[in-house]
């Protein structure tokens, strides 16, 4: 019998930093049980060099991430998510689409690292810290035993993740 693959979709609004960086490392680390997937609401059209950077230097995965609307997981078309994580503060208090499947929903929201202003060691240093909360929050999520726990601790767990170090106080800028 074959293991479920869960689908897992992670959204910010211009879909070109943390969203990208965290379909990435979910790519890699978890690539036995889960299948990862970024958009945003308004999306910047192209990655940000610096999530690029970072993840090349780390050695995660580049290849066919692209800025993308949320609309492409909306479709009737489009695979049916199991989990749906908002990481910016924009994202979360946007009204998303209705997602098919109904599935399970949690922000973890940090700092965005592409409005930090600066030198680009600065930028690149921004990247790095947003990478390793996400990958921490990543880490802890794939190693929930989803088959054997409830829907409701389920819920719990998922946003308790979203509150660990790093995570934003709801007030972010637009931008």
């Amino acid at each position: 019998m074959s293991e479920h693959i869960y689908n897992v979709l992670f959204l910010c609004t211009g879909n070109s930093a943390r969203s990208v960086l965290a379909e990435s490392i979910m790519r890699k680390d978890g690539h036995s049980k889960f299948r990862s997937f970024s958009a945003g609401s308004q999306p910047k059209g192209s990655v940000n060099p610096f999530a690029i950077r970072v993840l090349k230097s780390l050695d995660y995965p580049t290849d066919g991430l692209r800025s993308k609307s949320w609309e492409e997981f909306a479709r009737p078309d489009a695979p049916v998510m199991d989990f749906v994580f908002t990481v910016c503060d924009n994202a979360a208090g946007e009204t998303c689409p209705v997602w098919p499947g109904q599935p399970m929903t949690a922000h973890w929201g940090i700092e965005d690292p592409a409005a930090v202003e600066g030198t680009d060691i600065l930028k690149e240093a921004a990247f790095v810290a947003a990478f390793r909360y996400l990958k921490n929050r990543i880490a802890i999520f794939t190693s929930l035993p989803l088959r054997s726990i409830d829907k409701l601790s389920l819920g719990t767990k998922l946003r308790d993740i979203g509150r660990i170090a790093g995570a934003t106080s709801g007030q972010e800028k637009a931008g």
